[in-house]
């Protein structure tokens, strides 16, 4: 019996959580620290409402400043990948910043001013 493209991700999406818990030596590809399982983040490198479907597991900090930092436009855009991510010379400085950090460590984050802008 063929299954729909819903019930599919939905499949491939548990398979994953259940790996990721798996997986005690999960490493951040931006601040390139050990994540710790209470601070796993899953990030859709396109964004869902984009149509996007994989993802990437990272710190929690790391994702909240993605996030902070750009719209989801932007993100389907030109920053599709971890390589362009860590181009960005704001994610670049935040990068430095945390990757000295504690891994359990979780900073505020804050919207950036310029979240929004047109480019």
């Amino acid at each position: 019996m063929a299954q729909g493209r819903i019930k599919r991700l939905q499949s491939v999406s548990r398979l994953q959580e259940k790996q990721e818990e798996k997986d005690d030596l999960a490493v951040c590809p931006l601040c390139e620290r050990p994540i710790p399982p209470a601070l796993r983040d899953a990030h859709h490198l396109i964004p869902k409402s984009r149509g996007g479907v994989a993802t990437v597991v990272m710190h929690r900090a790391c994702h909240r400043q993605i996030h902070a930092l750009f719209t989801e436009t932007e993100l389907a855009r030109h920053y599709a990948s971890t390589e362009a991510l860590k181009a960005h010379a704001e994610m670049g400085r935040f990068i430095n910043w945390v990757k000295d950090k504690p891994n359990d460590f979780n900073p505020r984050i804050r919207r950036s001013r310029s979240k929004g802008e047109t480019y």
